[in-house]
């Protein structure tokens, strides 16, 4: 069974970064898409980015220019990097994963990322960034 395990969260203060790190395992699937969403307490989730298997990267406004979303294949681990965190960037973070043969899938409209049909999800880490 696919398996997506979040590393790397922690605190920092605004203007710092964070790499963030999700290791997968359990899959096959050649073609698929992955990504990172977040929920800010009180807030409902919303998509930060998302990265197809053919490389193509999408990315909400909100971080446009400050994250950076990759992947290491022969590790089957993903990553984000997030430079000039700001405040409003606390929240849990998850990894989500989506395999367009099992009905799953990502989109985006060009300002923000989404993620239906069936997909797989991480427990989350934490990110806290202080002004």
């Amino acid at each position: 069974q696919v398996q997506l395990v979040e590393s790397g969260g922690g605190s920092v203060q605004a203007g710092g970064s964070l790499r963030l790190s999700c290791a997968a395992s359990g899959y096959s699937y050649i073609a698929y898409c992955m990504g990172w969403f977040r929920q800010a307490p009180g807030k409902e989730r919303e998509g930060v980015a998302t990265r197809d298997s053919d490389g193509t990267t999408n990315y909400a406004d909100s971080v446009k220019g400050r994250f950076t979303i990759s992947q290491d294949n022969a590790k089957n681990t993903l990553y984000l990097q997030m430079n000039s965190l700001k405040p409003e960037d606390t929240a849990i973070y998850y990894c989500a994963a989506a395999f367009p043969r099992s009905g799953g899938y990502c989109y985006s409209d060009g300002r923000a990322v989404y993620i239906g049909g069936n997909n797989y999800w991480g427990q989350g880490t934490q990110v806290t960034v202080s002004s």
